[in-house]
């Protein structure tokens, strides 16, 4: 039998960063309802095999409108919260979240009309955490002090 890692609890709404794409205390919804995790993006394109994006983080006031691109990527069909499919861009980049740097893939879509500009679920929350839900940023509480 191979000994358990130590899972970290977290709220059910954590600041987390992107430390490959500059992108540092966003506020994400944890959801064990959702598979994967999805960033907030806008004016995503494809040129010449490179996929460019903006992202634009609205609950915090110093904006983060500074152009990503990425070589490397793909395309599924995913189901919304809506129950909705589309297509959506995939891409692999480091998600820290509390001490714990986790490699994962992340859609790409515009949530400009939701209240947080990342989802993480529970793909990647897997076998790392425990959610407890009467906790609201738990981990970056830690990290403060």
């Amino acid at each position: 039998m191979y000994p358990q890692k130590e899972k970290l609890i977290i709220g059910c709404r954590e600041l987390i960063d992107f430390p490959e794409l500059n992108l540092f205390g966003i506020a994400a919804k944890i959801d064990t309802g959702a598979y994967t995790a999805v960033l907030h993006c806008h004016n995503i394109r494809e040129e010449h095999g490179v996929l460019y994006f903006y992202f634009l983080d609205p609950s915090h006031s110093g904006y983060n409108n500074q152009e990503q691109k990425f070589g490397k990527f793909s395309r599924k069909e995913i189901k919304n919260s809506f129950g909705e499919t589309e297509t959506r861009y995939i891409i692999k980049t480091i998600i820290k979240i509390g001490p714990k740097r986790i490699k994962s893939v992340i859609s790409l879509t515009d949530r400009g009309t939701m209240r947080y500009p990342v989802l993480i679920g529970k793909r990647l929350l897997k076998n790392k955490f425990i959610v407890d839900v009467a906790l609201q940023y738990h981990l970056s509480e830690k990290i403060k002090n």
